[in-house]
């Protein structure tokens, strides 16, 4: 397995109106990209331990980072990971979006989050 190949351990980390996107090398947390946080909440959102999405299922929480080869959703069961390739354009950061696939496609649509779907970390 190569470098380019090896998962990287990857998270956000939102505070202050900032979004920083960390990366673990040699057991530290390293800042490797800053941002504005735009509509994500402030915490800790952990890349690293998305499950791959299930494309026969709706897939409803926000989407909090895209990398060169996953969009990340915050879900209530857990983080899941879709296929970059499968967007025509990302959904916004910090958007509540419900994603299903359509022939291979991935579809993002608007969903208001209801009190029983509120998101924690």
């Amino acid at each position: 397995m190569s470098n380019d190949e090896v998962p990287r351990k990857q998270r956000i980390l939102v505070m202050n109106g900032q979004r920083l996107v960390q990366e673990q090398k040699g057991g530290e947390w390293v800042t490797q990209k800053v941002g504005k946080a735009g509509r994500l909440k402030p915490g800790i959102y952990h890349a690293y331990l998305a499950k791959d999405s299930d494309q026969a299922l709706q897939h409803t929480g926000v989407v909090f980072h895209a990398d060169d080869r996953y969009v990340y959703q915050q879900e209530v069961q857990g983080i899941t990971r879709h296929p970059l390739s499968a967007f025509g354009s990302i959904p916004e950061y910090g958007r509540p979006v419900c994603i299903t696939y359509e022939e291979g496609r991935a579809l993002a649509v608007d969903v208001p989050l209801s009190h029983s779907q509120k998101l924690s970390r």
